[in-house]
């Protein structure tokens, strides 16, 4: 179990390079040589494919004596081709090539308290949050404080809007270090929410504010600072004040700030400019509207040496694509088109006005590496095999490297010209799972109502043999931005599906309507009525199972996590005769007690759609429950607030009717870690007690 659980990233991780990466300004990339106190970082020149070895872990704690010794070559990070810097703990030190030779030395001493630390390479300084207030330590080394909020809900450089709308971060330095953007998030107005610490005697209470659906959401803002003048300025972004802030971007003269507005409704966002001196608006760009929702996730992409254009990501056409706009707001043209969508852009090649990204255009179960030319349109496939690509690309665009998996291949790395006339493999992975007894897994296609293809795998138990009946278990999702069905290693997607399959079950997963990677109108369908959409195609699925020979249907189970036990619950209780027993982990069970961000935009507010709130409210079914059910939640949970399943529990109470439950005290929504293969047993023990019967 312990290897099914965590295998796959320890003991049967497939073989990889780490630290593989470009060194900026130059063709060539680096790599970790060696472990622990043999490290070293060895760079390799391409096309010559020449290597040498540029510093080990010796060779710096000869240098950093007076600090503890490294025990390993810690993660290097590029600043220029001959500049880099790593962290160890909370101290930074700085590596130069003075000479031939690298010297490292200290650089800054960060507290131990900061937190969301975020390094700008060009003017050598670093912000950083403590509590709710922002900090920055310039290229002097002197500590700035930023913000002196006393109110600890009004914060500030730190990630804002539950994370929705791509946002990682809250921190924006402008392109050459001379100024500080960050966002600034007043959430005093949003209602508390107690997460208790159960390990401490007594229990300690912690709130959080967690803004549920259709109730108040909390404000935004954008600062700018100034480190010569000492002063902020707040970008006029006007009102509402709940509206959504994302995709902030600086043009390269460092004259203006770009953000993408967003209404609370999520059918109407603008493409702003601001003075970034004064804060003030200047003008709109762009503005996009949607019947249903707009979903605004990527900062703008200067192209290279302007000031003026831009490529802007866009659904208007039904798929995530390329458009390349001026600061005017006129569309030049669309870079990219089809029933296909883009996943990211990973570098540009300026000589040949190409953007090198990666997309689904060969297939939604893949992701290929392409040059598109932000002009012409012309667009050229960069890799050669099937499967999933993930690509880094060098300071001009002229290199890449290609890692890739696919269901036959646990990992190659190659390197390559982007004109395709070199290529040169660096690692081809054996399979770590070469010895083990592994079932056979086949892809399956489905039609959903409308005719839409539904992609699928059948994973059959070890020793198969097709007189048999055997028990199924579904697993499933089927939520916004999942996708579980690809063309990755393992075949199976999940080693605990062949540890099933090894004790004697069918495994079947399917991606619904709802999920990702399949374009606007696949992910659309389920609009106002999570839940409904999507069963009815996990009923296509089961409809399918039921018409194979060697399917017991009487003994199907069903297991999912999050959206996935918000899915499982929910077949449960509007579909009891389908399920003999489920485990639902993590799940939401009442719309309106999620967060307001990614409810609002599926479902609406629950007083502008309560027929939907209604449909999918899981508290009011309870009495509808048949098989068995294992309810499992993270005492800590900030995410899938724990009430959900506590709500539940009381319906079940009210209603007479029994379940099972469990809770893992000091897990968050996910349970990681080593309690995850407890998680993984509990689960396979409960399919096992009422499915293997």
């Amino acid at each position: 179990m312990q290897e099914a659980v965590l295998g796959l990233k320890s003991t049967l991780a497939p073989k990889n390079l780490k630290q593989l990466n470009w060194i900026p300004g130059e063709s060539a990339y680096v790599y970790l040589a060696g472990q622990a106190l043999d490290g070293a970082l060895v760079k390799v020149n391409v096309p010559a494919m020449k290597s040498d070895t540029i510093f080990r872990v010796t060779d710096i704690n000869k240098q950093i004596a007076s600090a503890p010794a490294l025990q390993e070559l810690p993660e290097i990070q590029w600043q220029e081709k001959d500049k880099c810097y790593f962290a160890s703990g909370n101290k930074y030190y700085r590596g130069q090539l003075l000479n031939g030779t690298w010297q490292f030395n200290a650089w800054k001493t960060l507290p131990d308290s900061a937190n969301n630390i975020k390094p700008d390479y060009q003017a050598r300084q670093m912000a950083y949050t403590m509590g709710n207030n922002l900090y920055l330590n310039d290229n002097h080394g002197n500590t700035l404080q930023v913000t002196a909020d006393a109110d600890p809900n009004i914060i500030s450089g730190q990630a804002v809007h539950r994370n929705e709308f791509g946002i990682e971060g809250g921190i924006f330095f402008s392109p050459k270090g001379n100024l500080l953007a960050f966002y600034h998030m007043d959430q005093r107005m949003v209602n508390d929410y107690p997460i208790i610490d159960w390990s401490a005697s007594p229990a300690r209470n912690t709130n959080i504010k967690y803004p549920m659906a259709g109730n108040r959401s909390h404000e935004v803002t954008l600062g700018i600072y100034n480190p010569i003048t000492r002063q902020t300025v707040y970008v006029k972004t006007g009102t509402p004040k709940d509206q959504y802030l994302t995709g902030i971007t600086w043009s390269p003269d460092e004259r203006f700030i770009y953000i993408t507005i967003l209404n609370r409704a999520q059918n109407h966002l603008w493409l702003n400019q601001y003075n970034a001196i004064t804060g003030d608006f200047v003008k709109t760009l762009l503005e996009e509207t949607d019947q249903k929702y707009v979903e605004p996730q990527h900062p703008l992409t200067f192209l290279p040496g302007s000031n003026t254009e831009f490529i802007w990501w866009s659904q208007r056409d039904g798929y995530m694509h390329l458009y390349r706009y001026n600061t005017e707001g006129k569309l030049l043209n669309q870079v990219t088109q089809g029933a296909w969508l883009v996943n990211a852009i990973a570098g540009v090649n300026a000589r040949s006005k190409e953007l090198i990204l990666t997309a689904t255009k060969e297939s939604p179960l893949e992701k290929h590496i392409y040059a598109a030319n932000w002009t012409s349109g012309k667009i050229t496939r960069l890799d050669e095999a099937p499967g999933f690509h993930l690509v880094d690309v060098s300071s001009e665009g002229d290199y890449i490297i290609d890692r890739y998996q696919s269901k036959d291949i646990p990992r190659n790395i190659d390197v390559s010209a982007t004109t395709k006339k070199w290529r040169k493999n660096i690692l081809t992975a054996a399979d770590p799972l070469a010895a083990y007894e592994r079932p056979k897994v086949e892809s399956v296609t489905l039609k959903a109502d409308d005719g839409t293809p539904l992609y699928g795998k059948l994973i059959y138990p070890t020793h198969f043999d097709p007189t048999r009946k055997y028990p199924v278990i579904v697993y499933l999702y089927n939520g916004p931005h999942v996708q579980l069905v690809t063309n990755n290693f393992p075949a199976s997607g999940n080693l605990w599906y062949e540890y099933m399959a090894q004790q004697g079950y069918i495994i079947f997963t399917m991606d619904g309507r709802g999920s990702a990677n399949r374009g606007l109108q696949f992910e659309q369908a389920t609009f106002r009525r999570l839940g409904t959409v999507e069963m009815d195609d996990q009923l296509k699925g089961v409809d399918y199972l039921k018409s194979l020979s060697f399917v017991d249907a009487g003994r199907m189970g069903v297991h999912g996590w999050s959206f996935g036990g918000f899915m499982t619950t929910s077949l449960m209780l509007r579909h009891p005769d389908v399920f003999k027993c489920a485990v639902a982990g993590g799940p939401v069970i009442d719309w309106s007690m999620y967060e307001i961000m990614y409810t609002e935009r599926y479902m609406d507010t629950p007083q502008e759609n309560p027929k939907g709130y209604e449909d999918n409210n899981l508290l009011t079914k309870t009495q509808n429950l048949k098989g068995k059910l294992l309810m499992i939640h993270g005492a800590q949970d900030n995410v899938v607030v724990w009430q959900h399943s506590m709500r539940f529990l009381k319906a079940c109470v009210d209603n007479g009717v029994q379940l099972d439950y469990f809770v893992y005290p000091g897990h968050e929504h996910n349970v990681l870690g080593k309690d995850r293969v407890h998680l993984m047993q509990k689960i396979t023990d409960y399919f096992d007690n009422f499915l293997k019967k």
